[in-house]
Parts: C-alpha cells; sequence; structure tokens
C-alpha cells in the first residue's frame, strides 16, 4: 500500500499545485467572487440586498442544494454585458493557473441569463474572448459545456439550444459539450431524453449531473437514457453494487467536487467523503471546484482538504491529476503531452 502522506501543509500544497491538471467540473458563474460581484453591481447601476462583501459571505450557509441555488440565480444578476462576462471568466482563469490547471472545461448556463434578457450571443462573446486569451497569456487550453437548467422543461432546453446553435461555427474552438445542472430533486435525467439524442447527433460531447441529491438511479438513466461520457458528482453511485461496477468496468469518470459535497450537505463531514474508497475500488474519480466562490475552495483547496481528510498518498494525487487529463475531451495526442508532463513533474517533486 502507498505511504499516506505525512507532509508539512506548505510542502504539500506545493506538491500538489505543481501537478499538471485539468478541472472537468466548474460552473463559471459559480466562480463570480463577492469583490467583482459588487464592483459588477455598481458598474451596472444595480443595488445588491447585501450592504457589504462581508453580509454577502455571511449569507453561504445552506442547507441543500436549492438553497444554493436560490442566492447562486441572485448573485447572477448582475452579468448584464460581454465586459462582465469577460471579467468574471478571466478572474477564474488565473485563479485555475495558479492552482496548476493546465485544461479546463467550463459549464455555462445560458437560460440563468436569457430569462433576464441577456442575449446568448452576449454571454458567449465574453466567454470566448477570456478563454482564447488565456491560451495565449496563460497556456491554459479550455472547452465550453453548454448546461441546460433541469427545473425548466425540455421544451425550454430545446429553445435554448435552437437559439444557440447559429453561433456555433464562431465558437467551434470551445464550444464542444451539453450538460445538466441544477435540482435534481424531481428533475430525472429521462426528463431531457430527446433533447440528448438530438445533441449526440450534432456531434457533441455529452455530461450531466447525477447521483449528487438524486439517487444512484439517476446515474444509471444518465449514462443509459442520455448517454453520457461523463457524470458530474456521481457520489450516490456507491448505494447501488450494479451501478458502481458498471461505472469501474466503463471506467466512466466522475467529476467529484469534495468541498461542495461539503458545503451543501452531502456529507457532514469531508473525511465521510466515498471519494478515496471509490479511487481505491477501481473508479475514475476527478476533484474539481463546482462553484468555488461559494463553496469556500478552487481546485487546489478541494485536492489539499481532500488529501487531508482522507489521507491520500502521492500515488492517489498524481492518479487524480492524471484521471482529470484521461478525462477530458483533448485530443489524445494533448492528453497524452500532458500525461507525459505529470510524470515528469511527480517524479521531480519525490
Amino acid at each position: 500500500m502507498n505511504a499516506k502522506l505525512s507532509l508539512p501543509d506548505e510542502a504539500l500544497r506545493r506538491y500538489v499545485q505543481q501537478l499538471p491538471k485539468a478541472e472537468l467540473h466548474v460552473h463559471i458563474e459559480g466562480t463570480l467572487e463577492p469583490e467583482l460581484m459588487f464592483e459588477l453591481a455598481q458598474r451596472n447601476h444595480i443595488t445588491l440586498p447585501y450592504p457589504s462583501v462581508d453580509t454577502l459571505r455571511e449569507a453561504y450557509q445552506f442547507d441543500s442544494l436549492q438553497s444554493f441555488l436560490d442566492l447562486y440565480y441572485a448573485g447572477a444578476g448582475v452579468l448584464l454585458t460581454e465586459q462582465d462576462f469577460y471579467d468574471m471568466a478571466m478572474a477564474y482563469m488565473h485563479r485555475a493557473h495558479a492552482d496548476g490547471v493546465v485544461h479546463t472545461e467550463i459549464m455555462f448556463d445560458p437560460q440563468t441569463h436569457t430569462t433576464r434578457g441577456v442575449a446568448i450571443e452576449t454571454v458567449l462573446a465574453g466567454l470566448a474572448r477570456a478563454l482564447r486569451e488565456a491560451r495565449k497569456t496563460l497556456n491554459i487550453s479550455s472547452y465550453l459545456l453548454m448546461s441546460f437548467l433541469r427545473h425548466l422543461s425540455e421544451e425550454d432546453a430545446f429553445q435554448t439550444l435552437d437559439a444557440a446553435l447559429p453561433l456555433r461555427e464562431t465558437y467551434r474552438d470551445l464550444w464542444i459539450g451539453i450538460g445538466l445542472d441544477s435540482a435534481e430533486r424531481d428533475n430525472p435525467p429521462e426528463k431531457f431524453a430527446r433533447v440528448y439524442a438530438r445533441c449526440k447527433a450534432l456531434g457533441f460531447k455529452l455530461v450531466a449531473h447525477a447521483g449528487e441529491e438524486g439517487p444512484a438511479e439517476y446515474v444509471r438513466t444518465a449514462l443509459d437514457t442520455l448517454g453520457v461520457a461523463r457524470i458530474d458528482h456521481g457520489v450516490r453511485s456507491s448505494d447501488d453494487q450494479a451501478v458502481l461496477q458498471d461505472l469501474i468496468e466503463r471506467r466512466t469518470p466522475l467529476t467529484v467536487c469534495p468541498l461542495s459535497n461539503l458545503k451543501l450537505c452531502v456529507v457532514d463531514d469531508l473525511s465521510q467523503h466515498n471519494l478515496a474508497k471509490l479511487l481505491r475500488q477501481g473508479v475514475m474519480i476527478t476533484i474539481n471546484s463546482d462553484d468555488p466562490a461559494y463553496f469556500g475552495g478552487y481546485i487546489l483547496d478541494n485536492y489539499m482538504a481532500s488529501a487531508q481528510a482522507l489521507h491520500l498518498s502521492h500515488d492517489e494525487l498524481t492518479t487524480l491529476a492524471g484521471n482529470s487529463l484521461q478525462a477530458s475531451f483533448l485530443p489524445q495526442a494533448d492528453k497524452t503531452r500532458l500525461l507525459n508532463l505529470l510524470a515528469q513533474a511527480a517524479s521531480q517533486a519525490r
């Protein structure tokens, strides 16, 4: 068995930071830090229902996914212009770069903005400008995953897809996939079977949230009915041995978000998280930040907290970083190049 880490916190942080890694589960609207939220509110002449950054942060006490979503959607109300979306995305890319991220696949929720009268063209233009700039200045590659809000209807998802498709050629280098997020309860994956079938026919990569607050059966239907290549969250998979075995045999990646699970009361304590157990059983686990501005940590914080609470070894941390690269939608040649860089970094750090 691998020796468990006994490094001081700063040495452990340096070790994890220098591992090249991908982030595959991050909602760009969930990276909107309170300071930037207030800055954008002032720029757009919006009055927030909180008098200060500190009082806003104090409101980040959630007892469920829905309690978070209520605040999340309210916070997104400050995003109105292309520059707003650029500023938010660029701030995230700098944080990701500092954490050792070399590739990221970012979810964005157009319905959160179009319902407020913000055109999808505005959203994509701002995000794309930031991501293309980050390729050149930070050497981080990136893709966009357009996510449907599952508490809305499938008809609404179809309308969103139809509105976005005329822009596909303009953003073909970035927009490569489709996701499904928001509240799981009473919104099973099969609710979106027809729109996912259309997206598959169009050649999009497919992912979906399942098995966070929803049951393991949602993981099964996301795989078999929606045909997804990755499961976002998926921690409830361990409740069904058949689902778990299927994930192992298919090598289907789970994009797990430990601090999110803690903050939203999926687990009461991080030491109870099943991430390490699933990893050691052979599930392709990856670590991600979900909505880091709300959940108290970006990707490096999630690695650190997991390493300490679950006693992960050097080899396990390297495996997690490697899983993230292998589970990405990058071309195989790029994966191979980055995996070689990871092997070199891990070797030099020993």
